[in-house]
């Protein structure tokens, strides 16, 4: 995994849903891990078999030790133990082909006295007759608004490259030198493959396609990159399913770097600058479970750090449409339900803006809006709420220019807005951490980061445009299980949340110098600068995973989505199928 997020995953159960994970005994989630282990493995044997057609090895000629790249050292038994035990796997909603004798579990042509070897032979023969049957319903997922295709024209709005010349209909062959090992490290990445450029080429050979000519382009060899991109807009589709979707993001972003790979466009930065694209942000936050629990938990953190105290203050750098304090007030809410005696704080959020930031007049307008918004919902709650708004530089930022008080806890909430603040890399005077070290001096209880875990800051491009592959393909898959079940917002949404990454992706990846204003960092990079500013991590405790298993069960969550604790429990990182997408940390 690119991002490098060390910690142990935590347990979510099988369904991912009903909120009955905390009522289980051990020996219940033991003999429920050992079944869903079982039913992987034969569905790894049964895809395997299936994608003959796509250059798969026979089956008979796989090793027994290993299946699909897992380890599987109960392969062989489970399968000797009887071929009428596949029906198990159709109870766990696999596609099976339209044969009934295999669906009732049993093959009347198969001798039970020969070898298993013959047995699966004869079995994969028997799958690979229905292919052509299955072809029609395996198809991608839900089609998205028009909008997203729309945002990927404007990404796409200088003219098309020319298409290199290829040989017999056939694709010219990717740069294979030293540097492609360093784009094929993306762990979502298949091995390449030759295709033929007319038709799209398979998922695998897309994703590493992608790969091939981001090296190319890094390495100014302009004939393959064109020649890839012309076989890479064939297969993407912005309506398509979630692979699709990254193939068409993707292709913005090295469209872009080709057609723009000298510094000076304003279009850069301004596209980031438009109120569209505020609103789209602000979307992925409340459709996306990996940035909403980031909230949750920093909000968690926050009142655990002033429980039963009387006056708070909030210093907010990024306050956006005001929703995580919407979420705060109800979590204080239900901490008065819960303890009647618990006594009403006085309560001030800060919202501080930076005159020299390009993101300063976005919501400058909106945010006394916000104010007033957040200020009647406390009312309402029976909390007294101040909000204010501070326009100062980073190095003007003092207790006196944000209005601090004696006898008041002072919080910080940094979410997801550092990444946008210029570090070294970009500037001499480097107001990343001369913010860090700014919020150290002001003496927090608590300061609360939440940032995407890729590394977009330092890597050069083609490392860079590795990592938004496996990242941007995991949150566009976790996007689109989520907007399964969403009703409010729904797949028009996630079309417009998708639109705002597609941009994020063009700038992060595509850009150079000071035009790429969205330069993320890993978990390990932010420990280091906090570190500097000599401010230490606080572990967020078991409260705060328990909170997080809860609500993402009782929302009935998909299964994909994953938890992972830091060492020492001073981070947590909220991901889809392992991958870590956002992390949380908390520090003082």
């Amino acid at each position: 995994m690119a991002s490098g997020f060390s910690g142990r995953e935590l347990g979510l159960g099988a369904g991912g849903g009903g909120g009955s994970l905390l009522k289980r005994t051990l020996a219940d989630m033991e003999r429920q891990h050992q079944q869903m282990q079982l039913q992987h493995q034969q569905s790894l044997f049964l895809r395997s078999v299936k994608q003959r057609t796509l250059a798969a090895p026979p089956i008979a000629t796989l090793s027994p030790a290993v299946v699909g790249g897992f380890p599987c050292n109960s392969f062989s038994a489970a399968t000797q133990s009887s071929v009428s035990s596949l029906s198990t796997v159709t109870s766990v909603g696999f596609a099976f082909p339209r044969r009934p004798e295999l669906l009732a579990g049993s093959v009347p042509e198969v001798r039970s006295s020969g070898s298993l070897r013959d047995q699966l032979k004869e079995l994969e023969r028997r799958l690979l007759l229905d292919d052509e049957e299955d072809e029609a319903s395996a198809s991608g997922s839900a089609v998205t608004h028009a909008d997203w295709s729309e945002a990927i024209q404007s990404l796409m709005s200088t003219p098309q490259p020319p298409v290199a010349t290829t040989t017999a209909g056939h694709l010219s062959p990717s740069p294979t030198s030293s540097s492609s090992s360093t784009i094929s490290s993306c762990a979502s990445c298949s091995p390449p493959s030759s295709m033929p450029s007319p038709p799209p080429p398979p998922t695998g050979t897309s994703r590493q396609m992608l790969l091939d000519t981001a090296t190319a382009i890094g390495e100014g060899n302009l004939q393959a990159a064109t020649a890839n991109l012309a076989v890479i807009k064939a297969a993407a589709n912005p309506r398509g399913d979630a692979e699709q979707r990254l193939t068409a993001m993707l292709y913005a972003t090295l469209f872009s770097r080709l057609n723009n790979p000298q510094a000076g466009s304003s279009h850069a930065v301004a596209e980031l600058r438009s109120p569209e694209h505020f609103a789209a942000t602000q979307m992925l936050y409340d459709l996306s479970p990996c940035f909403k629990l980031a909230f949750i938990v920093a909000n968690h953190a926050i009142l655990e750090a002033t429980k039963d105290e009387p006056n708070i203050h909030i210093i907010d750098f990024e306050v956006g449409h005001g929703s995580q304090y919407a979420a705060f007030l109800h979590a204080l809410t239900q901490r008065f339900r819960h303890r009647p005696s618990f006594s009403r704080p006085t309560i001030r959020v800060t919202a501080v803006v930076d005159p020299s930031s390009p993101f300063t007049n976005i919501n400058s307008g909106g945010l006394r809006i916000v104010g007033d918004r957040i200020e009647k919902l406390a009312e309402r709650i029976g909390v007294g709420l101040r909000f204010s708004v501070v326009s100062r530089r980073p190095e003007e930022l003092d207790a006196a220019a944000l209005g601090c008080e004696p006898g008041e806890v002072l919080i910080v909430n940094l979410a997801f807005v550092l990444s946008r603040v210029a570090d070294e890399s970009v500037s001499l005077a480097n107001p990343r951490d001369e913010i860090l070290r700014r919020v150290r001096a002001l003496q927090p209880r608590l300061v609360t980061l939440a940032e995407q875990e890729i590394n977009t800051s330092t890597a050069a491009f083609p490392a860079r445009f590795a990592e938004a592959c496996g990242h941007y393909g995991a949150l566009l898959e976790s996007l689109e299980a989520t907007a399964a079940g969403a009703v409010q917002q729904g797949v028009a949404g996630r079309a417009r949340a998708e639109a705002g990454l597609a941009r994020r992706a063009v700038n992060a990846v595509a850009r150079e110098g000071q035009e790429r204003v969205e330069r993320c960092e890993v978990l390990g990079k932010w420990r280091a600068r906090m570190g500097m500013a000599g401010l230490k991590p606080v572990p967020l405790g078991p409260s705060a995973v328990e909170l997080v298993k809860y609500r993402l069960e009782s929302a009935g969550s998909n299964p994909g989505f994953t938890i992972k604790e830091a060492v020492g429990g001073v981070a947590l990182g909220f991901g889809w199928r392992g991958r870590v997408l956002t992390v949380l940390s908390a520090w003082r």
